[in-house]
């Protein structure tokens, strides 16, 4: 953000006048979210000077984060392939254009410093060949989001449990989705007819919420993510982020008698029946280097 303490401190490395007001700001073209794209407004990084720097903001940045937690996720990661640049003062992020950014450079230069670098690539969305060649060239694990599985009639979709590679991450939906409850309120007789046949037959929205809980799980995804909210089978009034929408966002909060009533017994038992105990996430912590400090996936 302009106002932050990165930007204040590091005004060269980012693209700012001589009065320190943004050149160009961030956002991401029109897509699922939003027709108009998404304009966030914050100032984007000058490449080349954090080239010149040696990167070292971001070498910084990364140690003091990697000192906290075993696995770091890089959202809109494409942005370090190429990033959506706008002119600032637009009102949308429609005339925008993507720039480059120094990909491998920087990557080589992380790595160095961080032989097990712990990422993974947030790459949902229009993910062009490039970023995919990227994400094959470091390892980098991608995301699998179930909600956007069933929106082309597509028995393969690469969103579809059955389809997914073992080295990715899958989540039922991301801070960004409704939860699963009131996305299955939402969806056409198409989406729902395609949810029900995947699941084999009809049944109440709680038992297929854990229904396709229970097949993430059972995928071979090496890690799976469950918002507290599609644990609780909860609905709209629960979404965490609507995207392009500046007010009334991350305002969810769970509460004691809703963390007591996650169903616990059944999480443990579908965790054991899938596999995905402590001692497999250790096994796979130490086969792909997971975990800056050694610590447990479980």
């Amino acid at each position: 953000g302009l106002e932050s303490a990165d930007v204040w401190a590091n005004p060269l490395l980012f693209k700012l006048d001589k009065e320190k007001l943004p050149v160009a700001v961030s956002g991401v073209p029109p897509d699922y979210f939003s027709a108009t794209g998404q304009l966030w407004n914050n100032p984007v990084y000058d490449w080349e000077a954090m080239r010149r720097d040696g990167f070292r903001w971001w070498e910084r940045r990364l140690r003091v984060t990697l000192e906290r937690f075993d696995i770091v996720r890089i959202d809109h990661f494409r942005g370090l392939v190429q990033y959506w640049e706008i002119p600032a003062g637009e009102t949308t992020a429609i005339n925008g254009s993507w720039r480059d950014a120094p990909t491998v450079e920087f990557l080589d230069g992380m790595i160095e410093r961080f032989p097990a670098f712990p990422v993974i690539a947030e790459d949902l969305g229009t993910i062009t060949p490039d970023v995919k060649e990227i994400m094959r060239r470091y390892g980098f694990p991608g995301m699998k989001v179930l909600q956007f599985a069933f929106g082309e009639d597509n028995p393969d979709h690469p969103y579809l449990p059955h389809t997914y590679e073992e080295n990715c991450v899958a989540y039922t939906g991301t801070h960004d989705n409704m939860p699963f409850r009131a996305w299955l309120e939402r969806q056409s007789p198409e989406q729902r007819e395609r949810l029900l046949r995947y699941l084999g037959r009809a049944m109440p929205a709680d038992q297929a919420i854990r229904e396709l809980i229970g097949a993430l799980m059972q995928s071979k995804a090496d890690l799976v993510v469950l918002p507290l909210q599609d644990l609780l089978a909860l609905g709209a009034e629960a979404r965490m982020n609507d995207p392009a929408t500046a007010h009334g966002n991350w305002k969810w909060r769970c509460t004691p008698e809703q963390f007591e009533a996650i169903p616990w017994d059944w999480l443990r038992q579908l965790t054991e029946e899938s596999g995905r105990t402590e001692r497999r996430a250790g096994r796979r912590a130490n086969k792909q280097e997971y975990g800056a400090t050694g610590g447990s996936l479980s």
